[in-house]
């Protein structure tokens, strides 16, 4: 178990502006390794994202889920074998409860390149299905700004976490698909105010991939990050600030020295739903973390020495990165999370998941 004096109590906010500087840059990188070693969480400001654009999406997501129930369920994610569409409240499940949101799962402009012979997994990138633009018109337009916005932002932060570690800043591009290949993947989530005693909006989890850029989208609080005693941490929404967490992926390249941190969300109180847009980092589909080894020089490995051990999470694990290309445990995650359409999309590897079938609720990470 972690001391108190190793074990964070709050969130370090990073001043993205100080890279554009050689004389704050290394300043920058200081904080980040501090953050990535020893917190797993930190809130970038002053970022490259166009305000302008978060701006006109914040006015959106409300009427996205205004949409009558019947266009939502147009696009339900039933009909999708890449797992992007619509999900109603309550379809997923966290360690056996219920995930108290609604949500969109949408993605980078991507055409499949599955083809007959190819891996299921490849099958896992496509294209999103979206609402209708007569009922909210320029929405699609906004929202794929913003994410090929954010996409630029992640690549140019995954090069600052490897000068950060002592790594070239190229490091971690090996672990990536060329631009056209890949696909990045995103959530509009509705988290109600609940009157049922459930303050499950999203349970214990870690996120799989390399790195998460949450948008939160309305001001009330929510989100909490359990630090290395076990203790649950607010992360309350700072304006102008994106939240960025590490993923399992990320902890497993760079031998546990970034840590992915187990994280939940609380469902509102008050008289007005939480918004969020979580936007997740993908890796290349057929990458095996296990054959790309990075050496890291001596006095960075000793940080994570020093860091004090993990005291026991409340967060499921990923157990198949030691084993299976990083596109397989996606989709694997994806069969627990959604069972209904891996049901229809993918049979073989649901029976093999799903042996005696399921009863309607999802074990998502």
């Amino acid at each position: 178990m972690s001391s108190p004096s190793t074990s964070f109590t709050s969130i370090p906010i990073l001043d993205f502006s100080l890279t554009k500087s050689p004389t704050t840059k290394n300043a920058f990188l200081s904080q980040l390794r501090h953050s990535l070693i020893n917190v797993g969480f930190l809130y970038l400001s002053n970022h490259t994202v166009s305000s302008a654009v978060i701006d006109s999406l914040l006015e959106y997501i409300p009427k996205l889920f205004a949409l009558p129930q019947e266009a939502k369920d147009a696009i339900t994610m039933a009909n999708s074998e890449h797992f992007l569409g619509y999900s109603r409240l309550g379809k997923e499940l966290t360690k056996g409860k219920v995930d108290r949101r609604e949500q969109f799962d949408f993605a980078t402009p991507h055409i499949s390149r599955w083809k007959e012979g190819d891996p299921d997994h490849y099958r896992l990138w496509g294209p999103s299905q979206w609402p209708s633009e007569d009922l909210i018109p320029g929405f699609r337009s906004v929202f794929e700004q913003y994410l090929n916005q954010v996409q630029d932002l992640s690549d140019h932060f995954s090069s600052l976490i490897a000068e950060s570690f002592g790594l070239d800043p190229e490091a971690l591009d090996g672990f990536y698909d060329s631009p056209e290949k890949m696909q990045h993947r995103a959530k509009i989530v509705h988290y109600p105010v609940t009157h049922d005693g459930s303050d499950q909006g999203v349970g214990p989890h870690y996120d799989a991939g390399f790195l998460t850029f949450l948008l939160q989208a309305s001001p009330h609080r929510g989100l909490q990050v359990q630090n290395l005693s076990g203790e649950w941490i607010d992360a309350p929404p700072i304006p102008g600030t994106f939240v960025v967490n590490i993923g399992k992926a990320l902890e497993f390249v760079t031998s546990g020295l970034a840590r992915a941190t187990s994280h939940r969300v609380l469902s509102p109180t008050g008289t007005t739903p939480r918004y969020s847009v979580p936007f997740f980092q993908n890796i290349g589909l057929d990458v095996k973390l296990t054959e790309r080894v990075l050496t890291f020089p001596p006095e960075i490995l000793a940080l994570s020495a020093s860091r004090g051990r993990v005291g026991a999470t409340d967060s499921v694990n990923f157990s198949e990165f030691d084993k299976e290309p990083s596109g397989k445990v996606n989709l694997i995650g994806r069969v627990k999370s959604h069972p209904d359409v891996a049901e229809i999309h993918y049979p073989e590897l649901f029976k093999q998941i799903f042996p005696t079938g399921h009863s309607g609720g999802a074990s998502a990470y």
